[in-house]
């Protein structure tokens, strides 16, 4: 979460001409803060759901929340054990119940992470398929992490079936899978790192990933482009990201900017 009071990160999002954005919730408690966040400022929608690398403490004790006047989601710095903890499902209850929010607009972060060892392959799966669930029923989008799991989040939305909308946030994969994913009709949505100087076979899945299945997105704080890597991201800065994507893409950059827009309205619209 990005650490700066939510007023001034929109008015700078709306100065680089970004006119909405999406709040990630990874926790309960972070969730509940996104959901907070799209209902007491206009521009902003939120996402909710519990990370795959979040699932084991999902039913730890609760966190102490983060000091009043932080521009910070609760819950994402503090001290573990303050709270009973909750079963596994009163948790994805709450995620259903902010799900059904008309200002949430999307079940995630969920999916699957093989690259860290925060929860067991089996619990991430586990607790992706009952997110996938919540999106079925609620209507909304599915946002999804896949971190060098690729076959088995492919694997898991064939056999459970799809809700209508999915989208593969901060996609990491290489021209093979953005093929695989233009096929099943996902979207494949590009942060920051497209822009780094190692980053040659995610420009190449950019490149091949069809106009109308593409989103821009920060990762915020993390992942920040080119040229302000070493400062924290922020959704401003989202544009450096497109303007690299439309280069790889031979585009023009208003061109990608009304295919991203349109895309964003058909995901996670209307607004």
């Amino acid at each position: 979460m990005i650490d700066l009071p939510v007023p001034a990160v929109l008015a700078a999002a709306r100065a680089a001409g970004i006119a909405r954005v999406v709040t990630v919730g990874t926790t309960l408690e972070s969730s509940r803060w996104s959901a907070r966040c799209a209902e007491e400022y206009d521009e902003v929608y939120a996402a909710v759901a519990i990370h795959p690398n979040d699932t084991v403490a999902a039913t730890a004790p609760t966190a102490f929340p983060s000091p009043p006047g932080s521009g910070s989601a609760p819950g994402s710095g503090s001290a573990p054990g303050s709270g009973p903890a909750l079963t596994a499902d009163e948790v994805l209850a709450g995620i259903e119940a902010l799900a059904s929010r008309p200002r949430v607009r999307a079940v995630g972060e969920t999916g699957l992470d093989y690259y860290r060892d925060h929860a067991a392959p089996d619990v991430q799966r586990w607790w992706f398929r009952e997110h996938i669930k919540i999106a079925k029923r609620t209507g909304k989008a599915l946002m999804i992490h896949d971190r060098e799991a690729h076959e088995d989040v492919l694997r898991i939305l064939a056999a459970d079936g799809p809700p209508p909308r999915v989208v593969f946030h901060c996609f990491s994969g290489d021209v093979a899978m953005a093929k695989r994913c233009a096929e099943a009709g996902y979207v494949m949505s590009f942060a920051g790192n497209v822009t780094f100087s190692n980053a040659q076979p995610l420009r190449d899945a950019a490149a091949a990933a069809p106009p109308d299945l593409i989103l821009i997105e920060t990762d915020a704080p993390f992942l920040t482009p080119v040229p302000n890597r070493g400062k924290p991201n922020e959704p401003a800065l989202a544009a450096d990201t497109l303007r690299r994507v439309a280069e790889v893409k031979g585009m023009d950059v208003a061109d990608l900017c009304d295919a991203v827009t349109a895309t964003a309205g058909r995901i996670f619209g209307p607004w």
